[in-house]
């Protein structure tokens, strides 16, 4: 039985490998997502940067300018609406968009199944590579 753990792990730590390869490290050029607005990612670069020095200093005259930052969120939170906005123009019956981001809309997610134990659910981490190798032993 622990041979078969061992190869269990082995196979999660190749999976886990391959899809990190796998992985951009970087978002693909050709993103459909409109870009910020250049002064939207001056006020994001400036409240990290205070943000940071702040947890170097914990200074807090710089924790109230950060808390003061509140523009970024109302600024973010306008160009999302924005969006949503010019997106739900662009819908049409006559293309079935309209159809189509309904279902999207609409959907909901079926929930992954548990790994059950002869004693009840598999919960940590170690019960969980077990649960799996006693089920594949079976």
């Amino acid at each position: 039985m622990r041979w078969l753990l061992t190869h269990v792990e082995e196979l999660s730590s190749a999976i886990s490998k391959a899809l990190a390869d796998s992985t951009p490290k970087c978002p693909p050029r050709d993103d459909p997502r409109p870009p910020l607005l250049a002064c939207t990612q001056y006020e994001i670069h400036l409240k990290t940067r205070l943000r940071r020095q702040w947890y170097i200093t914990r200074d807090p005259a710089l924790k109230a300018k950060v808390n003061r930052q509140k523009s970024v969120t109302n600024q973010l939170n306008e160009w999302r609406d924005d969006q949503w906005s010019n997106t739900l123009e662009s819908l049409d019956l006559e293309d079935h968009s309209l159809w189509k981001m309904g279902r999207r809309v609409m959907r909901v997610p079926t929930p992954s199944p548990r790994l059950v134990k002869p004693g009840g659910l598999a919960l940590s981490d170690s019960e969980k590579p077990e649960t799996l190798a006693d089920s594949l032993e079976a």
